[in-house]
């Protein structure tokens, strides 16, 4: 009879979310230590799909799934607690639903897109060659930088956010080759956050929802923003999930597109990063003299718009969130992943072959 019962438990209907989640994270594994054959396998064969049918339900309302999901799991979570606590069910019977509940989840995330971290790294996908630290290439690309910056200066006052949206889709629709998307895989509809004044006061502008495959972009974004933010969300939709190759692919598309309020919005925000990871140059503040002062106060602008949001224990707690959740996907450098954006701009800037292919394939 206690051999029938453990193999019940074992092997029975109830055990079958937690055998799953053991299976996905023995293929987690797998595919963290063979790159190519998550790229093959998962990345440009299954995921397209998910993405595809995901985005093609969401796309039909226009709040946002993933939002509701987390509140129903909040909502069913706290009531098993509550009936646990008031002895309506065993805790034995907690622990089962809460096992299965978390199981379950941990499925779906790495299914329908959590697979993508394991992929090849963008320079190996995009051909493109890995370039080294050099003070003099990265003060060329700077001032580069600086002068499309100053010379795409311009007003958002003629322009709207579905146009927006529309001509970032027409660009990843033109550098999809090059960027090795499988287009259109899936719609891209943006969904305001449900709570965007909280996810504010952690600086978040936007964010990927992994189970319903969607787009959340913050309400108080400011138009200059908007261009590169949506872009960068789009690329988590595409299956790109390091930080630092979504901001990149954010800046290709934005910065070559024939309108000047993206190709502002993309340089920027690549701005910020050359001018942080840039300080310690020699004759530093010359390249800061450079720039423009209708792109200073424009700089100035964002950064005192989300400091007058921000709260430093809510800001604090979301990025030791998003650390060890990078982390625990393999992303070693955490948040701090952001800043990769940067190596990959010189990459390409210094890769002459893969401009080439960039401007051929356009």
């Amino acid at each position: 009879m206690a051999k029938n019962k453990f193999s019940k438990i074992l092997f029975g209907k109830a055990a079958w979310p937690i055998w799953l989640a053991l299976a996905t994270f023995g293929l987690t594994e797998l595919f963290s230590r063979f790159h190519p054959v998550t790229e093959i396998i998962y990345s440009r064969t299954l995921y397209p799909v998910f993405a595809f049918l995901l985005s093609f339900l969401n796309k039909w309302v226009s709040f946002s799934l993933d939002d509701s999901l987390y509140a129903l799991l909040a909502i069913f979570l706290i009531t098993i607690l509550l009936l646990t606590v008031f002895r309506k069910i065993k805790i034995s019977r907690f622990l089962l639903f809460f096992i299965q509940t978390l199981a379950i989840c941990y499925c779906l995330f790495y299914w329908f897109w959590g697979f993508n971290y394991f992929r090849s790294d963008l320079n190996e996908r995009l051909f493109m060659a890995k370039s080294k630290p050099d003070t003099l290439a990265f003060r060329r690309v700077f001032e580069q930088l600086i002068t499309e910056t100053n010379a795409s200066y311009c007003s958002f006052d003629s322009i709207s956010k579905p146009e927006i949206s529309k001509l970032v889709e027409n660009s990843y629709h033109k550098n999809a080759s090059f960027l090795k998307i499988n287009y259109p895989q899936g719609v891209r509809v943006a969904k305001p956050i449900t709570l965007s004044s909280f996810f504010a006061k952690a600086g978040i502008a936007g964010y990927y929802g992994p189970f319903f495959s969607e787009i959340h972009l913050n309400d108080s974004l400011l138009m200059a923003e908007y261009p590169q933010v949506i872009a960068h969300e789009m690329a988590h939709q595409f299956g790109v999930t390091s930080e630092a190759e979504a901001n990149f692919y954010s800046w290709l598309v934005c910065s070559t597109c024939e309108s000047k309020q993206l190709r502002y919005s993309a340089n920027l925000n690549l701005m910020s990063y050359f001018l942080s990871q840039g300080n310690r140059l020699p004759r530093f503040r010359e390249l800061v003299h450079q720039i423009s002062k209708p792109v200073i106060d424009d700089m100035r602008k964002i950064q005192k718009h989300w400091a007058n949001m921000r709260n430093d224990k809510i800001d604090k707690a979301a990025g030791k969130m998003n650390d060890a959740y990078l982390k625990s996907n393999k992303v070693k450098k955490g948040i701090d992943d952001y800043y990769g954006v940067v190596q990959f701009v010189m990459d390409f800037e210094t890769d002459s072959l893969a401009q080439k292919r960039f401007h051929q394939k356009k």
